[in-house]
């Protein structure tokens, strides 16, 4: 029953499940965890981010390839993979002059994949 006393400051509601309640609350994610999923989908709230993502699922690529594949400028697209690197979405490597980006890791291409099945049901 802690969760009536926990909840009477934010909310006019007592538990009718409380056992439901406590077992929910358990399980949840800890709040610094779900700020961070919020902060992900605010990154992938994005149509030109998700675009780039979309395009090195296929392929490693470069600003420049990008930007031409986007139509869009180098500074614009470089602006975008900055995000994307500080979410931990894209990785870059350096080659002589160029730097090519890839996607982080698996769990990047699981998100948009599901993401893509989701909306197509």
């Amino acid at each position: 029953m802690k969760h009536k006393e926990k909840r009477q400051d934010n909310c006019d509601c007592t538990a009718i499940h409380s056992q439901m309640v406590d077992m929910v609350a358990a399980r949840l994610p800890k709040d610094n965890e779900l700020m961070g999923l919020s902060g992900l989908f605010k990154v992938l709230g994005d149509g030109t981010r998700i675009k780039i993502i979309s395009a090195l699922q296929e392929a490693e690529m470069c600003v420049c390839d990008i930007a031409v594949l986007l139509g869009m400028t180098k500074s614009a697209i470089s602006h975008q993979l900055r995000i994307l690197r500080q979410t931990k979405l894209v990785k870059s490597r350096r080659d002589g002059k160029h730097v090519y980006y890839s996607l982080d890791d698996g769990h990047v291409s699981s998100i948009l994949t599901q993401g893509l099945e989701h909306i197509k049901e």
